[in-house]
């Protein structure tokens, strides 16, 4: 295998270095029309037809001889089979993995509050579950057991009733550790459809599949069309772009271990961004050629190739200082801070999905076993923002209770406003609790 590289090197100095930045950086997740209208004519096929639906478009994009809705449900017994499947040491990994993930997420969880104020009014926020998640994980080859437990274990801690789990299995084939993994993780149901088609069986329901409240998890570009499609009739956790990664290094840390951090997500596939940025130019020169030395040994070295050489890059920077204005301006996924003192620096870091502390703290451990949430916000989203946690699987109402004191008081000011946007009704609603008047 013939793999090159050739990396960007940009310069912040470079009066042209803003515009270069932007350049790299952009990246759209447009669907075109042919995909658009596709997706379209699916959701409505699931919408009329329900289960026949999913059944007929399960047989033609996956290669599935399903006969009926039932050949594509697996039940809890198919999970806890798959536990005896895989290996101790797989099973030991993954069930570490669950109780850190769900230990860092306890601490997420929000509780209902109140307060009474001096007249008798009570104002609050009551804090309650979705009833029911639906979790999109990709099948076959690019299965990822990480995420369905970074997926479900912030369901379930939530209090959230049951979560269904869709899940493609392409010419039927099934992935051991996906299913060990919502087993660990507490999925209630799964159903091996996938696409545009489990997207919209799962916000519209049909003869088998429950509708839900809300859909997480990542997947292809007709996954994340009809995503979009289907928001507002149900919650959606994101549209996620390809993978990044932003390292800012001193010039410290081991090249090879720097060009590595960048592979791992170069390795996602070739929209997937690897940035560097750091004040010692022979550093970068270093992790260049650790780059050139170590690409060849990679499994997915042609992938990595075309992210490295497409949309990664090398940048240099006056001191540290401007190496965080650089961080900032990206917004990154991932940022990587590989430096001697990384807390002092955290203060000035406002714009990241995760950041990872230190030399010794890759951003693969965030991937898998760390704790915190490995669902960020893509494509300079960070800066409005967070990961997926326990927070987007609960709700928050407002709670007012008025004593008579209380309404009486505050419909003074409701009338006065209320008659400043001509809300008459309003005004009069708020008038017929004030103490001694009638508001005709």
């Amino acid at each position: 295998m013939t793999v090159s590289t050739a990396i960007a090197r940009l310069n912040a100095a470079d009066p042209d270095f803003a515009r270069h930045l932007d350049h790299l950086l952009s990246w759209e997740s447009v669907s075109d029309d042919a995909v658009n209208q596709r997706v379209l004519d699916i959701i409505k096929a699931v919408r009329e037809r329900g289960d026949a639906a999913l059944v007929e478009l399960t047989q033609r994009f996956d290669g599935v001889d399903a006969k009926s809705i039932d050949d594509l449900i697996l039940g809890r017994e198919r999970l806890e089979l798959a536990l005896t499947r895989i290996s101790a040491a797989q099973r030991e990994a993954l069930e570490t993995a669950a109780n850190r993930v769900r230990s860092y997420h306890e601490r997420q969880k929000q509780d209902s509050w109140q307060y009474t104020e001096a007249d008798g009014t009570v104002l609050g926020q009551k804090v309650t579950p979705l009833d029911r998640a639906g979790l999109y994980v990709p099948g076959g080859k690019a299965s990822y057991p990480s995420s369905v437990l970074m997926n479900a274990i912030p369901a379930k801690v939530a209090g959230v009733g049951e979560v269904v789990m869709v899940v493609p299995t392409p010419r039927g084939e099934i992935n051991e550790l996906v299913l060990a993994a919502a087993c660990i993780a507490g999925v209630d149901r799964v159903f091996t459809v996938g696409g545009a088609q489990a997207v919209a069986a799962l916000a519209y329901g049909t003869e088998s599949v429950p509708q839900v409240d809300k859909i997480v998890g990542p997947g292809n570009i007709y996954v994340a069309t009809a995503k979009r499609h289907v928001f507002g009739q149900v919650g959606i956790d994101m549209i996620a772009g390809p993978s990044e990664i932003l390292v800012v290094c001193d010039g410290q840390t081991d090249p090879d271990w720097i060009a590595m951090d960048l592979f791992s997500q170069a390795e996602h596939d070739e929209d997937a961004q690897a940035i560097l940025v750091s004040p010692d130019a022979a550093f970068l020169d270093r992790v260049a050629a650790s780059i050139g030395k170590l690409l060849p040994t990679m499994e997915r070295a042609e992938i990595i190739e075309k992210s490295i050489n497409g949309r990664g890059a090398l940048i240099q920077v006056r001191d540290m200082q401007q190496a965080i204005e650089v961080a900032n301006r990206i917004a990154p996924e991932h940022l990587e801070l590989s430096v001697a003192d990384p807390q002092a620096w955290l203060p000035q870091i406002r714009h990241a999905g995760a950041i990872f502390m230190g030399r010794h703290t890759s951003e693969a451990l965030g991937d898998y076993c760390a704790g915190p949430n490995h669902v960020l916000p893509t494509s300079g989203t960070a800066r409005f923002s967070s990961p997926l946690g326990v927070y987007d699987f609960q709700k928050r109402s407002s709670i007012i209770f008025c004593s008579e004191q209380g309404a009486s008081e505050l419909g003074h000011t409701a009338s006065v406003l209320a008659r400043g946007e001509s809300l008459t009704a309003h005004a009069r609603s708020a008038e017929y609790r004030i103490l001694n008047e009638k508001g005709n």
